[in-house]
């Protein structure tokens, strides 16, 4: 029977909601598993003490080396490190990081293929870049490169010849061109900052709104569309994250009363978007495999698709109890990558 482990940095997997849902699932799919930290293995002796769950609780137990394993996060101490990285080498992680912002960027631009769907977009080193893209897009966003839930983004958009309109989570100020130029400046030597063309994807209220594509690989390495949900900013806002106040709707409903007798024809090409690019951005990745993206698009008046962001380890809200279809993709793919490397030759 195929042993799957799922490392995460905490100790108690109590504490660790999602865990439950990977142990039911693996329970259901005739696979053995296990929870455990990386403080709790031992190198010397190939052997990991994990807990697994039984009888409405979490029981010790020792266990050898996985078949795969299931990266659910990252340890937070060296020693954890040195672990995570033995493992790394001998055994099949479900789980790759796909890089920051830029790196995405790039990628995707290198990639050529959805070149097009890409928001025409700029690092952010000096004053030039910025008055740059607001002559040539008059509204822009300045986002941090390592950001994440729509922490950070700035709206800029040129009110007149030099006065310029920021809106800040919301907050609206208005700066001359050198207090803008400072203000942003102070900013990018705290962090780095990319610039992107505004793009404008709002429903019929106003309000701003983009699509969260959650894709899996499955049982058979194949890409498939776990979720597909629209987020929607409150009135006011720049962004559509659900962590900034934004809410979501159920996906067909929404689509019905936004895209009228359309909706179909654009869940349809939302479905197979999530599938195509997926395939194609794992392709860029080429060391080794993605299995688990959250991509967020735009969608402007001619029902045009721009990517806005691609997520790794994606979450999925509440409201859509998709714990289970999550765990289980995750699951079945973890036992198809311990299946390959089986038979892989020696």
């Amino acid at each position: 029977m195929t042993l799957i482990g799922m490392l995460h940095h905490r100790a108690e997997p109590e504490k660790v909601k999602k865990a439950y849902a990977y142990a039911v699932v693996a329970k259901a799919e005739g696979v053995d598993f296990f929870y455990f930290t990386a403080g709790n293995v031992d190198i010397k002796n190939e052997k990991i003490l994990g807990k697994y769950y039984e009888n409405g609780k979490w029981n010790e137990k020792e266990y050898p080396f996985p078949d795969a394993i299931y990266n659910a996060s990252f340890p937070l101490t060296y020693k954890g490190e040195l672990a995570f990285d033995y493992l790394f080498k001998r055994i099949p992680f479900t789980s790759h990081s796909i890089g920051n912002k830029s790196e995405v960027q790039y990628r995707i631009k290198k990639g050529k293929e959805f070149y097009h769907y890409l928001i025409p977009t700029m690092e952010l080193t000096n004053e030039k870049d910025l008055l740059d893209m607001i002559e040539m897009h008059n509204q822009i966003i300045i986002k941090p490169v390592s950001g994440s839930r729509g922490s950070g983004i700035l709206f800029v958009e040129k009110a007149d010849g030099e006065t310029f309109k920021m809106n800040d989570s919301g907050k609206i100020s208005f700066f001359s061109k050198q207090d803008l130029i400072d203000l942003v400046l102070l900013k990018v030597q705290e962090q780095d900052y990319i610039i992107q063309k505004f793009i404008s994807s709002r429903i019929k209220s106003g309000q701003v709104f983009d699509f969260r594509l959650h894709v899996q690989k499955n049982g058979e390495g194949e890409w498939v569309t776990t979720s597909i949900y629209p987020r929607v900013g409150p009135v006011g806002s720049i962004t559509s994250n659900l962590g900034n106040g934004g809410f979501t709707a159920f996906p067909d409903p929404f689509l019905q009363i936004e895209f009228d007798n359309e909706w179909f024809d654009v869940k349809k090409t939302l479905e197979y978007f999530s599938v195509s690019f997926s395939k194609h951005f794992d392709s860029l990745y080429g060391d080794f495999y993605l299995d688990e993206l959250g991509i967020d698009v735009g969608m402007d008046e001619n029902q045009r698709i721009w990517l806005f962001e691609v997520n790794w380890r994606p979450g999925i809200p509440v409201i859509f109890n998709g714990e289970l279809d999550v765990a289980k993709n995750t699951i079945q793919y973890a036992k198809f990558l311990a299946n390959n490397n089986k038979n892989l030759p020696s």
